[in-house]
């Protein structure tokens, strides 16, 4: 079992910038592959950034590229997103997930097994 906390979110004006963490425990969190998810009301919960197991690899949404980086303390078992210039568009819940997905880069929600309980990020115009 992996439980997952995040951190961070909060209010925020169009432009400004917002970093989520995430706080890991239970199993050896170099073992996990850690992703960033959000979810609007009435929509799926999308994906956002991954990052692999010793953050060699990371990847992006197109919508945040540019904009958002993902990063990761295998030390202190935490994982962070740095978003900046932030659009109302990114508001929503965001959902930090871990797991062990099969493929190179893993952006659908059922590749995850383990999830936090969300945080609000809310983007004013």
């Amino acid at each position: 079992q992996v439980q997952l906390v995040e951190s961070g979110g909060g209010l925020v004006q169009a432009g400004g910038s917002l970093r989520l963490s995430c706080a890991a425990s239970g199993r050896p969190f170099n073992m996990y592959t850690m992703g960033w998810f959000r979810q609007s009301p009435g929509k799926e919960r999308d994906f956002v950034a991954a990052i692999s197991w010793n953050g060699g690899s990371t990847y992006y949404t197109d919508s945040v590229k540019g904009r958002f980086t993902i990063s990761r303390d295998n030390a202190k078992s935490t994982v962070h997103l740095q978003m900046n210039s932030l659009k109302p568009d990114d508001t929503a819940v965001y959902f930090c997930a871990a797991g062990r997905p099969v493929r190179t880069k893993a952006k659908l929600a059922e590749e995850y097994g383990y999830w936090g309980q969300g945080t609000q990020v809310t983007v004013s115009s």
